[in-house]
């Protein structure tokens, strides 16, 4: 019986090297080649982690190996943390267009629709947050890389304003990599604009809470991004103005490897709060019921 067992072989599947056929010399080791579905593996790009996309997501695309937080765009951000049920949103018909016919831009924004699914880089709306009402904006760094044209600075005005109007607390998450250059001065105008309803919006008595996200920079964290009742910003979140080699070039000297770093500046007095991903939702509640009046904010 012992003899039956050791002697009987087991049967396996041989899977054909690509190689076979196209004169591999013989004796050559042959391995064959096994295609993995693409997405179905995520490599952090901090630590090099290698781990299942579906369990990543679980983890609200936060690396359980070393904590780096990748990047939400927009509507992943308003799943993970607005209720389910009775988000609004404005303005969804509002796009770009070329009113300073910049060579190329017009297809770019084609190109930027294709690629990322969303129509501009931010998306305005109304929702709950465990059941109390507020207003949001979220920013999307995978459309033209967060940055503000006109299109996106009107959209958080008017999300503003409806905040303004309806007596409820704002949200804004900011990620952008500054100005839209091809739209020139209409870009940098979005600034003052959005600044200014702030200030309309904070003259009322309104809440605003300023969630910062990797990276946020240039004319979005020189105006509404940093303008937050309360300023939070996810661990490791890059903000700022100008970038470190700009930075460096002018004061010629080295800055700190920090440099910017959501940790950096809740040192240095630029933020009240770094908050991890997972405690987000929970942290924005519990502010949102703190200011909160019963009845109404």
């Amino acid at each position: 019986m012992f003899k039956d067992l050791f002697q009987k072989k087991r049967k396996y599947a041989t899977i054909p090297s690509d190689r076979v056929g196209r004169g591999a010399e013989p004796g050559e080791s042959e391995r064959p080649r096994r295609e993995v579905p693409e997405g179905l593996m995520n490599k952090c790009p901090k630590c090099g982690t290698i781990q299942y996309s579906k369990e990543l997501e679980k983890n609200l695309k936060v690396c359980p190996n070393c904590g780096y937080h990748m990047r939400l765009n927009a509507m992943e951000r308003i799943h993970m943390i607005l209720d389910e049920e009775g988000f609004e949103e404005f303005d969804s018909g509002m796009v770009s267009v070329d009113p300073l016919q910049f060579p190329g831009y017009g297809t770019k924004l084609e190109q930027q629709k294709m690629k990322s699914g969303l129509r501009e880089a931010v998306i305005t709306g109304q929702g709950t947050i465990e059941g109390l009402p507020v207003v949001v904006a979220v920013m999307s760094f995978d459309f033209f890389t967060g940055s503000m044209g006109s299109v996106v600075g009107e959209k958080i005005t008017r999300a503003i304003e409806v905040a303004t109007e309806k007596d409820l607390p704002l949200v804004i998450f900011s990620t952008s990599g500054g100005a839209r250059m091809q739209e020139s001065i209409l870009s940098l105008m979005q600034m003052a604009k959005t600044s200014a309803a702030l200030s309309r919006f904070n003259e009322k008595g309104g809440l605003y809470i300023s969630v910062i996200t990797d990276p946020t920079t240039g004319g979005v964290s020189a105006s509404f991004a940093t303008l937050g009742d309360i300023n939070i910003a996810e661990p490791g979140a890059v903000f700022g103005f100008a970038g470190r080699i700009v930075i460096e070039q002018t004061i010629r000297q080295k800055l700190p490897d920090d440099f910017q770093t959501a940790e950096f500046n809740l040192a240095h007095g630029q933020l009240d709060l770094v908050v991890h991903r997972k405690e987000l939702r929970p942290m924005l509640y519990k502010l949102l019921e703190m200011h909160s009046v019963k009845g109404g904010y």
